[in-house]
């Protein structure tokens, strides 16, 4: 019951030993260990690759759907489900998905190393400001 409290998974609480009361009061010391998991669990974050998308591809199969038939008759939110199943399928045949590692997994796949350096330089003040005021 210990290791549902303190942790969210059984079985990390360990080594629980009651310890003599707390001076005159009816409450014990209870002494344990939160066990922690050898190996850590990898990230699972993809992020579409869209320097490796076949375009050409995406065009070509997104241009071959008959639209008028498709979206004849619908209604907005029904067009709008059968245009995005087709965009879904084209995209997961034509732009590859990567997935993100280490460090960088929490950084936006568009920020590149040149943009974070730029980010994280510090700007110098320029004395403008509000003098004389």
């Amino acid at each position: 019951m210990l290791d549902l409290v303190l942790t969210n998974k059984e079985g990390l609480v360990g080594n629980v030993k009651l310890k003599g009361s707390l001076g005159c009061s009816d409450h014990e010391i209870v002494e344990f260990k939160i066990l922690r998991a050898a190996r850590r669990v990898c990230s699972k974050l993809t992020t579409l690759d869209f320097r490796r998308a076949d375009f050409g591809l995406f065009r070509d199969l997104l241009g071959t759907v008959p639209w008028d038939k498709a979206l004849e008759e619908r209604g907005a939110q029904e067009s709008w489900l059968v245009f995005k199943g087709h965009l879904l399928q084209a995209q997961e045949r034509c732009i590859p998905t990567k997935r993100k590692l280490g460090k960088n997994a929490r950084r936006p796949a568009w920020m590149n190393k040149e943009l974070l350096t730029n980010s994280n330089t510090k700007r110098k003040p320029t004395g403008g400001g509000n003098k004389g005021r």
